[in-house]
């Protein structure tokens, strides 16, 4: 039997996600619970990947399956496409298997024509209600259909609003959305050159292809890339009879949570807008109600409501999202899914589930998304300059955090001025999905319209983003890009400070504090570090960045970069004598200037990390990033030096390379001067005594790493240099301490010898920043430059440098573990490139027998959830 691609609603279960997205499973679980579902089928996932395939065509298998189902819905509703007696209308909507909000568009009241609103018009007795349901489909059809912009029917709406001397859509006669019907038609045919079509099915096929196309677009694509989707899922396509919520003032549409997104608290939250249809509460073009006030209004309708709510979440066992509408008095249930929610919300919401017996602590820690948690460690407001400044505006708290910046006014000013470096605010009257990329680029969001359920509330709580909407106070004035607010005008540029977590807006830039880490998420990491085998520990190079790392649970210092502690004014001085030094002598008495700041560094590093291992890399970079480039510099260096400025400049141009990345760097310094090694020896040797003699209940065991080697035997002549001069320094302290010397794994040739490196190496420590440049051949700080058209082109899906490549470059971190422990069974394996506080690489860290991860301090949180949920799914 060929492939089915069509499930009608009583065909489908949650279990079939996959197959039909979470939406179409959703609606297929709800109904097999009894719940009141407007019924409707589902065309799969694979009929997306298909029509990719085909060239971006509906094959004609499909096509007629497509149409088998229609008439499947027709006899269950006991409506026809077209029907002049009893005529069916449809809503047409998108569902990846994985939530992705505001990225697809919804299309409502499709299979309307003039001949079906009069038909309407005359049984319902309504026609205002006829002509409002045909006024919104011509405009959702041309935006989502045709990409014809909303903006052209907003400035008709907007138009006719103003001729009849009204300001709500509400307030329009059956006879002027009438004729805002027949400008949108006219405005459609304007644009596109034909009419507006009249054949239902023909309006189907339009939007089902318009629903696979989405899946393509540019903002579904920066989305996916976020969120770890891949491409080749697809989205499925639900078609659902309608119910309407605009029939009148016994009609309204809602969209709810059933616990709060924002704070996880256990109390219905969600928002209500009478005499309406679902897209107006989701695009926040009228501000509506809490759901609170709907019992008043229809009480039957919300005692329904309330019960249905328990169900879903005594069936899911977690929070849900839900749309739903209310027609004539009667409750339909549109769609239900897991909530987004913000990352305090997200933790409170899995200890409560625990408290209440719906869940064990393992599906606890798996259910949090480890990357939600980046916004819990961000700053927050100085409570100090919170109490002593008076709020300039207040709105909605859509999602929480800190946010100050200069003000934007649209999504590409907001990319642009982030992109060099500016910190911004954008400032819109509601956000819609093409903003998601300066949403992105954006320290927070501010609306004017639109409530907690609306788009940038979503996507920002999504993103982790702060965002306080629906600040109906801001006279917006978008074409001179200003805005008054609390008697004061505000220009492009001008700073402005969101607390999303309360909803207030604060004139200029107001202190931010560390944030504040406890309760929920103690217990949470505590649960984690039960489940998890991996330690975490982190990439720090002060003693500020170590404690910080420590107090978010650390076990140690998996890699220290000893350059950065050498651009400081001092230091510098001292590390240009030694690069422009003569003799070997010279060098040393250059060097032993630094010894003494190295030591400190160190002493303070072991301090903060309190006995844990730490693991010090020799000097990486090459020598031409400490030279001066400065005139001042340079006459200051060869009068200090004792040489002339043409002697500096000459010892300059000889250190420049072509390829520095590939150049005089790592290991190949310590071969050229050993002397380099032997300081670097003694100040860590030196620092581990001292602290040693400090803690005695501490067990010091310096870990020494060797950067960029490829060749066992350049391995063997450093190490050699620094067992010398370590077993020197600790026969003169009379001290009996271990320590380990191993090396950086970030060359191909090194993890293809693995077996013989692990003949001199202690340990292996994963540099995979480097691998991937070495893997991939591109530089980081270049690929930046073609990696967008490989994104376009469906070549990468990912950026390499932020998610581990498992399949080539994971494929030598694989090869390498397997080689070293065949030589050395006891050889300690970690990673230490920034891949290391990213879950999806932490989890195939886990798979692979690594001991541990080191990432950078904030990350640490993200990597012992990830670690738990990594073991937990094995």
């Amino acid at each position: 039997m060929s492939k089915k691609y069509c499930y009608l609603f009583t065909e489908g279960n949650a279990k079939m996600r996959e197959l039909l997205g979470g939406k179409g499973a959703n609606l297929a679980e709800m109904t097999n619970i009894g719940l009141p579902v407007p019924q409707g089928f589902t065309i799969t996932t694979e009929a997306c990947t298909q029509y990719y395939e085909d060239g971006r065509q509906i094959n004609d298998e499909i096509m007629a399956e497509i149409m088998e189902y229609i008439e499947k819905m027709e006899k269950i509703t006991g409506k026809k496409f077209g029907d002049l007696e009893n005529p069916l209308l449809v809503s047409v909507r998108s569902g990846a298997r994985a939530s992705m909000p505001g990225m697809m568009d919804t299309i409502l009241n499709l299979g309307l024509n003039e001949d079906v609103v009069d038909v309407i018009a005359k049984k319902s007795n309504n026609p205002r209600w006829a002509w409002d349901c045909y006024r919104r489909f011509i405009q959702m059809y041309s935006d989502v259909v045709m990409e014809v912009g909303k903006k052209y029917f907003e400035q008709l709406i907007d138009a006719m609003k103003e001729k009849k001397g009204v300001t709500q859509d509400v307030e329009l006669s059956a006879e002027d959305l009438k004729e805002l019907a027949m400008q949108f038609k006219a405005e459609y045919k304007a644009k596109i050159g034909s009419d507006f079509p009249t054949d239902p099915k023909e309006q189907l096929i339009g939007a089902i292809k318009a629903v696979f196309r989405s899946w393509d677009n540019p903002r579904a694509n920066v989305y996916r890339r976020d969120n770890d989707i891949p491409y080749s899922w697809g989205t499925a396509v639900n078609v659902q009879s309608m119910a309407f919520g605009n029939m009148g003032d016994d009609c309204g549409t809602g969209v709810a949570f059933t616990r709060d997104p924002a704070t996880g608290e256990k109390k219905l939250m969600g928002e209500f807008l009478t005499n309406a249809q679902g897209e107006d509460v989701v695009a926040g073009v009228r501000t509506p109600m809490p759901i609170a006030e709907m019992a008043e209004k229809f009480p039957e309708a919300y005692d329904e409501f309330v019960k249905v709510c328990n169900i879903l979440e005594d069936h899911y066992r977690d929070m849900q999202d839900m749309e739903f509408t209310v027609e004539h008095g009667k409750l339909y249930m549109l769609q239900c899914r897991n909530g987004k929610r913000t990352a305090p919300a997200a933790l409170k919401i899995a200890c409560d589930l625990v408290d209440e017996g719906m869940i064990s602590e393992q599906q606890a820690v798996a259910m949090i998304d480890p990357r939600n948690l980046d916004t819990l460690l961000h700053p927050q407001f100085d409570p100090k300059a919170l109490k002593a400044t008076e709020p300039v505006g207040k709105a909605l708290p859509a999602s929480p955090g800190a946010a100050c910046g200069k003000i934007v006014f649209n999504a590409e000013d907001a990319k642009e001025w982030a992109a060099r470096g500016e910190k911004v605010v954008l400032v819109r009257l509601e956000t819609s999905p093409e903003d998601i990329e300066g949403m992105k680029a954006a320290q927070g969001i501010l609306t004017v319209r639109g409530g907690m359920t609306s788009h940038a509330a979503v996507v920002a709580r999504g993103m982790g983003k702060c965002c306080v909407s629906g600040c109906g106070a801001i006279n917006m004035d978008e074409a001179n890009k200003q805005f008054t607010l609390a008697g004061k005008t505000y220009h492009e540029g001008d700073w402005l400070s969101l607390d999303g977590s309360t909803g207030s807006i604060y004139d200029g830039a107001m202190p931010t504090v560390d944030a504040n880490v406890g309760g929920d998420f103690g217990r949470i990491m505590a649960w984690a570090d039960k489940f998890r085998r991996l330690k975490v520990r982190t990439n720090a190079d002060t003693p500020a960045d170590a404690a910080r790392a420590r107090s978010l649970g650390a076990q140690g210092i998996g890699l220290c970069r000893t350059e950065h502690m050498f651009f400081e004014g001092d230091r510098i001085a001292a590390i240009r004598e030694m690069i422009c030094s003569d003799t070997k002598e010279q060098r040393e008495k250059a060097l032993a200037k630094l010894l003494p700041m190295q030591q400190g560094d160190f002493e303070g590093i072991y301090e903060a990390m309190e006995g844990c291992p730490v693991t010090i890399r020799f000097l990486d970079p090459p020598l031409h990033e400490f030279v001066p480039t400065e005139e001042a510099d340079i006459e200051l260096l060869a009068k200090d030096m004792g040489k002339t400025v043409a002697d500096i400049k000459a010892i300059i141009a000889s250190l420049h390379e072509f390829n520095p990345m590939m150049g005089h760097r790592g290991c190949r310094l310590a071969v050229t001067f050993p002397e380099i090694a032997v300081m670097q020896t003694r100040a860590v040797i030196r620092a581990a005594i001292n602290v040693q003699k400090k803690h005695p209940d501490w067990n010091m065991v310096p870990e020494i790493m060797i950067p960029l080697v490829g060749e066992v035997k350049e391995l063997k002549f450093v190490k050699d240099v620094v067992v010398k001069t370590a077993d020197e320094e600790l026969a003169a302290a009379g001290m009996n301490m271990k320590y380990l010397v191993g090396t950086m794994i970030e060359i191909p040739r090194a993890a293809l010898t693995a077996d013989q490196i692990a003949t001199e190496a202690e340990f292996f420590s994963f540099g995979t920043n480097d691998l991937t440049q070495m893997t991939f051949g591109f530089s980081r700080d270049d690929a930046g430059k073609f990696l967008p058209a490989y994104y376009d082109n469906k070549i990468y899906e990912s950026d390499p440098f932020a998610r581990l490549d498992q399949v080539g470059v994971g494929k030598l971190v694989d090869m390498a573990c397997k080689l070293g422990r065949a030589t050395r069974p006891e050889l300690h394996l970690g990673i230490c490139g920034e891949h290391g506080g990213d879950p999806s690489s932490v989890e195939f860290c886990h798979k692979v027998g690594l001991d541990y991860v080191s990432c950078s301090p904030f990350r640490v949180p993200i990597a012992r959830l990830a670690a738990a949920q990594a073991a937990i799914k094995q």
